[in-house]
């Protein structure tokens, strides 16, 4: 749903791992036909961007922990509702396995959304040490990715499926801690990526910036391609580049403009 500005929701997901019969632990080639249990979600946690609120479900509460299709019922809500949904590797895991756990159980495809992806940015655009969002929030974020501290590893995981409530306990403080970090890494790097959804199509005053939706945007000098110049902005909000849309440098100039011969 769109108005005055966009619907960004902050997501991060939680899976529970395929249980398989192997006769190796490396190198394990597992057949359909050794898998014990397939994977399902564990848990969610989301926030709309710039409110507090935190929404959280988990599995932790319900007689079959294997069926998932309560909370898959809560995150199609949200999804049905956000504009953009961010998330830490958003298109090759959040976002592809929300929507299996969705058609295997008979949901309908939410409403269309944006997806913008921090570690796409982080890729694409510079070269840290790692691009993991525990090391990406501990470069750069006041609010740090959490570490298992009761439960490290895999053990939480483990516990969790087995029922231990301590265990839930620390995959909810843990799941909630990632939304908390992944919101704030967002805003450090949404000004860097020139792919970022554009926020002003969503806003009724068209005149933002592309990436923040601030209407603090200042002139900067002007912007070229290979035959037209537009004025550059620069948004005083979250530093981010953009340009205008019209063509200020005159028919005259761009028809006397030599081409390179490729």
């Amino acid at each position: 749903m769109t108005g005055k500005r966009p619907r960004i929701l902050i997501l991060d997901i939680e899976t529970a791992p395929i249980l398989a019969r192997v006769w190796r632990t490396f190198k394990e080639n597992v057949g359909l036909n050794q898998i014990e249990t397939d994977w399902y979600l564990l848990s969610y946690a989301a926030k709309w961007l710039g409110e507090k609120a935190i929404q959280y479900q988990d599995q932790s509460e319900v007689p079959d922990i294997e069926d998932d299709r309560g909370l898959l019922a809560g995150l199609h809500e949200l999804l049905d509702e956000a504009d953009i949904v961010v998330a830490h590797n958003a298109r090759k895991f959040d976002v592809p396995k929300i929507n299996a756990r969705f058609i295997t159980n008979g949901f309908p495809p939410p409403s269309p959304y944006k997806v913008h992806d921090t570690l796409e940015i982080a890729k694409r655009t510079f070269k840290f040490t790692s691009n993991r969002l525990e090391f990406l929030t501990g470069a750069l974020c006041t609010e740090k990715k959490l570490t298992h501290a009761k439960f490290p590893g895999f053990e939480l995981w483990k516990q969790c499926l087995l029922g231990n409530p301590a265990a839930w306990k620390e995959m909810k403080k843990y799941n909630i801690q990632d939304v908390k970090s992944l919101e704030e890494l967002y805003i450090k790097l949404r000004a860097w990526d020139p792919r970022a959804p554009h926020l002003g199509v969503y806003s009724d005053d068209t005149h933002v910036c592309p990436k923040c939706g601030s209407g603090n945007v200042q002139r900067r000098g002007t912007y070229h391609t290979q035959v037209g110049e537009y004025q550059r902005y620069q948004c005083t909000d979250c530093g981010g580049w953009s340009r205008g849309g019209v063509l200020i440098n005159t028919p005259s100039k761009r028809r006397s403009l030599l081409r390179n011969a490729t």
